[in-house]
């Protein structure tokens, strides 16, 4: 118990932490959001009124009174789950705009990583168990390409599978000209069939890294001490690879597994550029060129709450599967 109360205050500690910086960075970058929106109103024709900059602060989240004033009404707009108006896509909250992008980053890249995971480390763990065979020797071709850059392999991608062979769309999270969003058969066909082309991108690129990872540390595992105790005494030897050296062999690669769920959100950025895809990364680049600081700072408040819960998760995750981890705490 004592371990994972240990775990829960550091990141509560390391929560308050990111939210703090989160509050700081985006009043230390040059512009202001009270600015561009007065600018873009000015433009319109819009006639401005004396209390419409004061007006304009306190909705876009900078408040009044000083700095220390502004960050506790800020952390106490974040418990009401407020995290303010979007300057570039005004009056819309940031919440509203976040809620409608998350699912089809969660959906995308959160399921390609999970595949890619899955696939790497069971792949990873047989040629690690059989070395010298045809898995083995297909390692480096896989590896090969998560050396590709991610962008030129998407558009390769593109390029085959949409052009030269007509298999997929190019472009969209769903066909918006015959489906509306909802939960109906329709809708969750088409957001496969066009979720499928950057999917695969992501599983391509990932795989490799998950296989090789998995395969070395199989090989160093099956030669420790108590796995030759264990084919000594006879033991079945699908229960010496899985409860012996498999279990043992992916600590490693469920932490990394951690950090790269972690990311789902940060790293979908080229993926839904190339692809057109609605996500949060789309947003965050639409946030960022429109220097919208609010949706910005939303964004990464996301990405860091993403980033924390994963590897708390493998934290425990990692002190029930070895219990080492426990008795060191």
């Amino acid at each position: 118990m004592r371990f994972y109360l240990q775990k829960i205050a550091f990141y509560v500690v390391a929560l308050w932490a990111a939210v703090t910086i989160n509050f700081f960075i985006p009043r230390m970058m040059p512009g202001n959001p009270v600015d561009i929106m007065m600018n873009k109103m000015s433009a319109a024709g819009m006639t401005i009124a004396p209390g419409t900059r004061h007006a304009l602060e306190i909705e876009l989240g900078g408040g009044s009174g000083n700095i220390l004033q502004q960050y506790g009404d800020y952390i106490v707009n974040l418990l009401h789950g407020n995290l303010g108006i979007s300057s570039s896509n005004y009056p819309e909250q940031v919440t509203t705009m976040i809620g409608q992008a998350l699912p089809w980053t969660i959906a995308l890249v959160g399921l390609a990583t999970v595949i890619s995971f899955i696939l790497g480390v069971g792949l990873g763990m047989l040629a690690g168990w059989k070395r010298g065979s045809w898995l083995d020797n297909l390692i480096p071709v896989t590896t090969m390409f998560q050396s590709v850059p991610y962008f030129w392999l998407a558009l390769i991608l593109v390029l085959v599978l949409t052009r030269v062979i007509p298999l997929f769309p190019y472009a969209g999270g769903y066909n918006v000209a015959t489906t509306t969003p909802g939960f109906s058969l329709d809708f969750i066909g088409s957001a496969i069939y066009y979720g499928f082309l950057p999917a695969l991108t992501i599983v391509l690129s990932s795989i490799g890294g998950w296989m090789l990872g998995m395969r070395n540390m199989m090989v160093s595992t099956l030669s420790e001490d108590y796995i030759v105790t264990a084919e000594a005494k006879g033991l079945n030897p699908r229960r010496v690879r899985m409860t012996y050296a498999a279990r043992n062999a992916v600590l490693p690669s469920l932490s990394g597994f951690a950090i790269s769920l972690g990311f789902v959100v940060a790293g979908s950025i080229v993926t839904e550029q190339v692809f057109s895809y609605p996500g949060i990364g789309q947003l965050l680049f639409s946030s960022v060129s429109n220097n919208d600081y609010t949706l910005m700072q939303g964004v990464f408040l996301v990405i860091s709450l993403s980033v924390l819960g994963a590897n708390l998760v493998v934290d425990v995750l990692n002190g029930i599967i070895d219990p080492r981890t426990r008795a060191r705490s």
